[in-house]
């Protein structure tokens, strides 16, 4: 099975589907829809049965289109959404996305908010304890700076699934210097780290060797059966932004990085996220 845990999809279509921020400072906006269409023509000719569908930083907080996309095909997404953790209701606005919608998860970006641990606020007790009980996937947009924050979560509440996306974001012109609070979250078995965006953290060619040390450092400590894969936008989206081609991301895991197994690899492209949303 082969399972893409990090797929970005919307529409242009408001009122229905609306376009602004859900970052504080967010101001870039995209110029064409990416489709669930789009994506799921090119996951039949690649073999990919699965995918995580997360909504996008410039697609307000309304998962509308995830949760619509997951309706018109549930035997090939799952959808994350978006929950603004500064907004009073956000533990009622949890349970109607999952309960009514139908969406398995969300994904927040504290590395947006740079002036409180916007997860360990008070205020947002009621949430965790509302995505507690519905047993939602999470998903966090980080680096090493924000990594006490999701320690405080796993530590709490240690039945949730905790994605950390994009490696934890390292720093390769640092080498391992500050990755350490990333690695040491492996201490924590509810947490999983998401083997994505290395083209984007590299500055050489294909297969990104300078990646490479940071890949072997995260599969040491979470190990394959706590590591799952992911990629982008969907279609002509992914050269346009600046992502691998769909055939790029697979072959990177599976020719080139040398020292994963075939277990390893199967693992990665889909045997732990099968685990993790329970896909069959």
């Amino acid at each position: 099975m082969i399972v893409d845990t990090h797929v970005h999809i919307w529409e242009i279509d408001p009122p229905k589907y609306p376009i602004g921020p859900t970052a504080p400072t967010w101001k870039s906006y995209p110029d064409e829809p990416g489709t669930a269409d789009e994506l799921l023509a090119e996951m039949d000719v690649h073999g990919v049965d699965w995918c995580v569908l997360v909504q996008t930083s410039w697609s307000t907080w309304d998962n509308g289109y995830i949760a619509d996309s997951v309706s018109r095909f549930p035997d090939r997404f799952v959808g994350h959404g978006l929950i603004d953790p500064q907004a009073a209701d956000n533990a009622d606005l949890v349970r109607y996305w999952v309960n009514e919608r139908n969406l398995t998860g969300f994904r927040f970006h504290p590395l947006y908010y740079r002036d409180e641990k916007i997860l360990l606020t008070d205020q947002n007790r009621a949430m965790w304890e509302e995505i507690d009980a519905l047993d939602a996937v999470i998903q966090f947009h980080l680096n090493p700076a924000y990594a006490d924050q999701v320690e405080g979560i796993a530590r709490q509440y240690p039945n949730l699934k905790l994605i950390l996306d994009h490696m934890g974001a390292p720093k390769i012109s640092s080498g391992m210097l500050g990755f350490e609070p990333i690695l040491s979250l492996a201490q924590y078995e509810n947490v999983y780290v998401k083997i994505s965006d290395i083209a984007g953290r590299s500055s050489k060619d294909f297969p990104f060797e300078d990646v490479h040390p940071f890949i072997n450092a995260l599969l040491n400590a979470f190990g394959a059966e706590r590591a799952v894969w992911g990629t982008g936008y969907p279609g002509h989206h992914r050269i346009k932004h600046n992502w691998l081609s769909l055939s790029e991301e697979l072959r990177l895991i599976r020719e080139g990085l040398p020292f994963l197994t075939e277990a390893d690899c199967d693992l990665i492209l889909g045997g732990t996220a099968a685990n993790i949303w329970r896909l069959s």
